[in-house]
């Protein structure tokens, strides 16, 4: 393995530190230039490009969040095998990973093609975006190869210990993007396509960079072409970690496009201030999600090293930052929240009911990051069904009953309906509690830290 990526040496918050700031700023750049569609947008656009792009968006990044939690169980037994210093379970990892992601994601694309009018409807768009939201998708849709690709490729560099190339990828994306948006958007007129198109392009020229850098970086271990096949043990272990997880986070989006759905029928004002606040709460997310992959990547490791002492240091220190940054955006949004729904429109219906939910929604930035390092803590760990579990259970008790309610019981305001993703958080916060000291006391106890190990 490559040392300067070992992540069972030295300082368990150092090594937290180093890894996760590349992961932060990638997540950052990636959200950046998806809000950087809206923005531009938002321009030259009407509502009712603004909501067509909001929409797809959101189906996008559902599918998306899907495609990285499959990916999560190549990097985690690309951790393990790495903190095992087992370089030929490594190799199958990354060949088991390149076939069955280039079937899945094939099969994936064709489906979705076909059934670009039907997610539209179901999103109960608004007549006056849907066939700017079906064009969007369509064109989504096709670049699903290259989110997969990406995805991939970054999970087996974090896996193997390097956060930084995939930070490079992402650069490499965003800036493309970016600059597509205002000759797609801008100067050629094409509105919901425009930046659909844009995304597509700017995924393509990272993948083609990550392919090429890939073939020629050192992860500490050689893949030939003996290791690239299906096998069938290699791929199981990469579903049982993976499958959760993407269900997990299947489900939570599927959460978000309810309570979408919820707003897309009272009205486009509606529809607009919560497509915004999704994305500027998923800007929020940007930093208990990073802690979440980080902690992932540093468990493996160390599990796969039998240093499990190591692993809940890293916990402990990622709960500690991941729950201060979420208080400060909770209190924030309390007193400023137009000086961020406001970047991204200038309807004051749109600006007043995007202030009024984002107030209440911010507090899940704070319970939402207990419940995000206990999930990358216990993916690490193989343990990726608690995760599953426990928001599945916040899902179907209190985010989509929560916010229908609310939008029932208070039509004119969606201050009440913001509630619903933060007390569905705490919930899962207090499962992941429960789990995490079940476990401990089902261990054995554990051997101290050596001198140097901390």
């Amino acid at each position: 393995m490559n040392q300067k990526n070992d992540l069972t040496q030295g300082s368990v918050g150092r090594n937290l530190v180093s890894f996760v700031l590349p992961y932060l700023l990638s997540s950052f750049m990636q959200t950046f230039y998806g809000m950087a569609d809206l923005f531009v947008v938002g321009l030259y656009n009407g509502s009712e490009t603004t909501t067509a792009v909001s929409i797809g968006s959101q189906v996008m990044h559902m599918l998306t969040v899907i495609i990285i939690g499959f990916a999560m169980g190549t990097t985690v037994q690309i951790g393990q095998s790495a903190g095992a210093k087992d370089e030929k379970a490594a190799a199958d990892t990354v060949g088991t990973s390149a076939v069955f992601f280039s079937g899945f994601a094939a099969v994936v694309t064709a489906v979705l093609l076909l059934c670009t009018a039907p997610i539209a409807k179901v999103m109960l768009t608004p007549a006056e975006a849907a066939a700017e939201t079906k064009t969007y998708l369509a064109i989504c849709f096709a670049g699903i190869p290259f989110i997969t690709a990406y995805n991939v490729i970054s999970g087996i560099f974090r896996g193997s210990g390097d956060s930084r190339r995939p930070m490079y990828f992402v650069a490499v994306a965003c800036v493309t993007n970016i600059v597509l948006d205002f000759v797609f958007i801008g100067a050629c007129g094409l509105g919901a396509a425009g930046a659909a198109l844009g995304t597509v392009c700017g995924q393509a020229v990272s993948v083609a960079v990550s392919f090429m850098v890939i073939r020629r970086q050192n992860l500490g271990f050689r893949v030939g072409r003996q290791n690239l096949r299906a096998d069938r043990e290699m791929t199981g272990r990469i579903l049982k970690v993976g499958t959760p997880i993407a269900m997990q986070d299947g489900l939570i989006q599927v959460a978000f496009i309810v309570i979408t759905v919820i707003a897309n029928s009272r009205g486009l004002t509606v529809s607009a201030a919560v497509g915004i606040v999704e994305k500027l709460i998923g800007f929020l997310f940007l930093v208990p999600s990073a802690f979440l992959s980080a902690i992932s990547t540093v468990t493996a490791q160390n599990m796969g090293a039998g240093k499990p002492e190591r692993a809940r240091r890293s916990l402990y220190y990622s709960l500690l930052i991941t729950v201060s940054w979420g208080l400060f955006c909770a209190l924030y949004n309390q007193f400023l929240p137009h000086t961020l729904v406001g970047l991204f429109t200038r309807d004051g219906a749109v600006l007043a009911a995007g202030c009024e939910y984002l107030r209440s929604y911010a507090f899940d930035c704070a319970f939402a990051a207990v419940h995000f390092c206990f999930s990358g803590y216990f993916c690490g760990d193989q343990k990726s069904m608690v995760s599953f579990i426990h928001n599945i259970t916040a899902i179907i008790l209190v985010r989509i009953p929560g916010a229908w309610l609310a939008s029932r019981f208070f039509p004119d305001t969606l201050y009440p309906m913001g509630w619903a993703a933060p007390l569905g958080s705490l919930l899962s916060a207090l499962i992941c509690i429960g789990f995490y000291v079940y476990y401990r006391r089902r261990e054995k106890p554990n051997t101290e830290l050596l001198p140097g190990q901390n």
